[in-house]
Order: structure tokens, then C-alpha cells, then sequence
């Protein structure tokens, strides 16, 4: 069992910078790979950033070169750098974690990003 919760979201003007944190606790000796989601209003919720315990990242097409992932695995955190936000990020951020055997994600109650003026 692996738990998740999300912190960092909040208001940001365009082109400001946000961070967020996802704090996991429980058997995460089952996880290999963490990442990002987000959901806006009227829209499926989408893959943003995924990340390896090794460290090996990958990206949407949408945030490639603005937005950062990153992890701290002794200390079972997880991290999403957002630089040049525009009003397009705006959305609930969703940490996931995947469970290697019998394939489950487990998922954050999220934190919601508006990015407006």
C-alpha cells in the first residue's frame, strides 16, 4: 500500500515558476516509476512527466523544456519544477506512483495550479 499527497499548487501569474511536492509513504520498495498528471476542466486528464528510481525522466510534448521532474528516493519525495507557466497549465496536478508486480497506480488527492493574471 502506498500513499500519496500532493502540496505547492497554488495562484501564479503567466510566465511565473511554481514547485510541487508529492510526500509518498508505505511500500515503496514496489515502485519504480512516479509521475505527474493533471486534469482541466473539460478535458481527460493527461500524462505531464514521469521519472525512474534511477533518475530517467520523460516528458509531454507540452512541457518539454519548461517544466522539471526529480526525485528524492531516501526521502520518498517527488518533485515537478514548472517554469513559463501559461494560462494552457492551468488544471489539478495528480502524483501517481506505479506498483511493479501486480501492475496498480496509486494516486495523490491533487493540487490545483491556476495560472492567471
Amino acid at each position: 500500500q502506498v500513499q500519496l499527497v500532493e502540496s505547492g499548487g497554488g495562484l501564479v501569474q503567466p510566465g511565473g515558476s511554481l514547485r510541487l511536492s508529492c510526500a509518498a509513504s508505505g511500500s515503496m520498495l514496489s515502485i519504480n516509476v512516479m509521475g505527474w498528471y493533471r486534469q482541466a476542466p473539460g478535458k481527460q486528464r493527461e500524462l505531464v512527466a514521469t521519472i525512474t528510481r534511477s533518475g530517467t525522466p520523460t516528458y509531454a510534448d507540452s512541457v518539454k523544456g519548461r517544466f522539471t521532474i526529480s526525485r528524492d528516493n531516501p526521502k520518498n519525495m517527488l518533485f515537478l519544477q514548472m517554469n513559463s507557466l501559461t494560462r494552457e497549465d492551468t488544471a489539478v496536478y495528480y502524483c501517481n506512483a506505479r506498483r511493479v508486480a501486480f501492475p496498480y497506480n496509486y494516486w495523490g488527492q491533487g493540487t490545483q495550479v491556476t495560472v492567471s493574471s
